[in-house]
């Protein structure tokens, strides 16, 4: 092939290196999951650890990844590594050689809040009065813009366009000893987040008051781990210990661990969305099992809004569970008529709206052999736009569908997240300003249900005195459990 022809092609991707903006421009339109931390104290061969647990928390941030270790037998020293795509590229034996140490935290990232550079990538490293300091979190800061203008005001110079930042400025601009600075600054920010935030000699672990973002701890022998979902403990041989509980801050250093507070709780909010969707099927929320929740949520489906077919298939992978409900309760018998490709990656192609099509079959084909001639329920998790529907509902047509009834294992999605998920403006979002049966015909399915805001809740289960059992639920009900303002920005911190 000559040099101009190769030039002619369409490439494959448009930047640096794979995964470059995957946050941004998905063939679908699904939420952009947030961003996953892991930490560990008081474990030999630190760095390892976090490697492992960073690739069980792989799907909760594509992008980028980052390691920073603490080696207390070495002086304390502070190393680190960060670079753009999966961990597995980012890392390898001999840069893991390099992060020795007994203590880490360690991030994965989707380019949601901030540009999809290496600066970005977290954890965020400085150098400030008392020595060394790294910052990992999950979620976002709702008031960054005015404590960042506040801070820039008086002189602060920000190295990102990250607002995880925020809180490194607030903590290095105190004069007061570090775990009163980190807990002041931590009562300033509103928003949802889970934090690691390492010294050289303390590793402290925050979630936010509501809860919004989920955070455990477990435990190998006289160390501690931390991570975003529980699936992560598995893979490394820990044992679930807790969840992190809203506005507790833990302090860890050569004493042991400390338990405190920052901040008192006044409504438990935990992201549905991490029930629905986010969170790993073999991981834990506040003692819920994600695939036993949304089995259930199938369950009350299918009691809400059946439909007679001939077989229920479910949107991979998050739906599979859901799926498996719905038809355990109808009798319908389940079966695999869509297939995810997983080596396509999130984004990998120019977005000419040919190409675009292209790429949904490479990412996601129907099972003709499976769906020819039948009635299919397919089950999803969400609709957000409507285009991602109308392109599944078309492959199973394609395939040989005779109907194609879609069901929704959530409320319908109106309103934006301002608490770590990267979602479109409200006048984006499809359930916002069409009724269902707009949305039904949009999306050239036979008929559409969605789950009921009082089925989901009862699916989840959780804390039966709880507003909502210690769910937030504003993505639905408009309910936002912190103020909100509709002008900010409604993406990822991390």
């Amino acid at each position: 092939m000559s040099d101009e022809k190769i030039r002619q092609e369409p490439l494959l991707w448009t930047g640096d290196h794979y995964n470059e903006g995957i946050g941004r421009d998905d063939i679908f339109d699904k939420l952009r999951e947030e961003c996953g931390v892991f930490g560990v104290f008081n474990l030999p061969e630190a760095s390892n650890l976090s490697y492992y647990g960073l690739h069980a928390l792989q799907h909760r941030g594509e992008e980028s990844a980052g390691i920073c270790t603490v080696d207390t037998s070495n002086g304390n020293k502070f190393a680190y590594h960060r670079g753009m795509g999966l961990v597995k590229e980012v890392f390898d034996k001999e840069k893991l050689d390099m992060l020795a140490g007994d203590r880490s935290i360690g991030h994965v990232r989707y380019s949601t809040a901030g540009e999809s550079k290496l600066a970005n990538a977290q954890p965020l490293i400085f150098r400030y009065r008392d020595g060394d300091l790294a910052v990992a979190t999950n979620g976002n800061i709702v008031n960054a813009p005015e404590i960042r203008h506040e801070l820039e005001m008086s002189g602060s110079i920000f190295q990102t366009s990250s607002d995880t930042e925020v809180i490194a400025h607030l903590i290095a601009r105190s004069s007061k000893d570090f775990e009163t600075a980190a807990k002041e600054a931590l009562q300033r920010i509103v928003g949802g987040f889970a934090f690691l935030i390492m010294t050289n000699d303390k590793l402290l672990v925050a979630s936010d008051p509501h809860g919004l973002r989920p955070l455990v701890m477990g435990r190998i022998g006289d160390g501690y781990v931390f991570s975003s979902e529980s699936c992560a403990f598995e893979t490394i041989g820990a044992v679930y210990e807790r969840d992190v509980q809203p506005g507790e801050l833990l302090i860890l250093d050569a004493n042991g661990m400390r338990e405190d507070h920052y901040a008192k709780v006044e409504r438990r909010a935990t992201c549905a969305m991490e029930y629905i969707y986010f969170a790993r099927p073999d991981s834990d929320i506040n003692g819920i099992n994600i695939h036993s929740a949304r089995k259930r949520m199938g369950r009350q489906l299918a009691t809400e809004s059946f439909v007679d077919a001939d077989i229920v298939t479910g949107v991979p992978d998050s739906s599979i569970s859901a799926a498996i409900g719905y038809a355990e309760q109808t009798g319908i018998p389940y079966e695999l008529g869509l297939i995810k490709n997983k080596y396509t990656g999130r984004t990998f192609i120019q977005p000419s709206q040919e190409l675009r099509e292209k790429g949904v079959k490479m990412k996601l084909s129907a099972v003709r052999k499976v769906v020819e001639g039948k009635r299919v329920v397919m089950i999803d998790d969400s609709i957000v736009r409507g285009t991602t529907s109308l392109r599944i509902v078309n492959l199973l047509r394609e395939a040989g569908a005779t109907e194609v009834h879609v069901r929704i294992t959530s409320p319908p999605f109106k309103n934006p997240c301002y608490y770590g998920i990267d979602t479109p403006d409200r006048k984006e979002l499809i359930a916002s300003y069409r009724t269902v049966e707009e949305i039904r015909k949009q999306i050239n399915a036979d008929s559409l249900s969605f789950l009921s805001d009082e089925g989901f809740v009862e699916s989840v289960g959780g804390n039966d005195g709880a507003y909502n059992r210690g769910m937030c639920l504003a993505c639905f009900d408009n309910d936002y459990p912190t103020p909100v303002n509709e002008e900010s920005d409604k993406s990822c911190s991390c």
